[in-house]
């Protein structure tokens, strides 16, 4: 079966999303990147099952994940923020460590299409994807712009596809 019929395969996936807005300042009502990541999952037809903002802190990060990667109505993590290079960007190295078969594609892609719009700049990202306890997880930029390219240039439309291959019996 090639791509295009994996694809149509997976058409009625609907994926069950956690959001997770890492910011020491964002408040609901500011959070504009959580927001169009919602917005753009819903327009989708995917479902939001948990939605939260914390603080760009390793301890946070880990216990909320420890919390989501067991939960039965979780298929995908989507984080925004904490992916750049200063000394508060922890987000990378917390969920690296939970991933047990890394997507480098996710970031490899994401930089490059980055590039297009932003120049050199996009090195600063971390960006990463993966599969951790069968779920997927992409950790995204805090940048509006940049969680609208991630979310529908790669995550979307390959999101049913990626749910599909997880849940296929060996």
């Amino acid at each position: 079966m090639g791509h295009e019929d994996h694809k149509q395969s997976s058409l009625r996936i609907v994926a069950r999303c956690a959001v997770i807005t890492l910011s020491d300042t964002r408040t609901e009502s500011s959070d504009h990147s959580g927001a169009r990541i919602k917005e753009l999952l819903a327009t989708d037809g995917h479902q939001l099952t948990a939605y939260q903002i914390i603080k760009d802190e390793p301890a946070n990060l880990d216990a909320l994940l420890t919390q989501l990667l067991v939960r039965p109505d979780v298929d995908v993590i989507l984080t925004n923020g904490g992916t750049g290079i200063s000394k508060r960007d922890q987000t990378i190295n917390v969920i690296e460590r939970r991933l047990g078969l890394p997507l480098p594609g996710f970031g490899e892609l994401f930089r490059a299409l980055s590039y297009e719009q932003i120049g050199s700049g996009a090195i600063l990202s971390r960006a990463t994807g993966g599969v951790a306890q069968d779920k997927l997880i992409f950790a995204m930029p805090g940048s509006t712009k940049a969680v609208e390219l991630a979310m529908t240039k790669l995550i979307l439309p390959e999101l049913r596809h990626l749910l599909g291959e997880l849940r296929k019996q060996t």
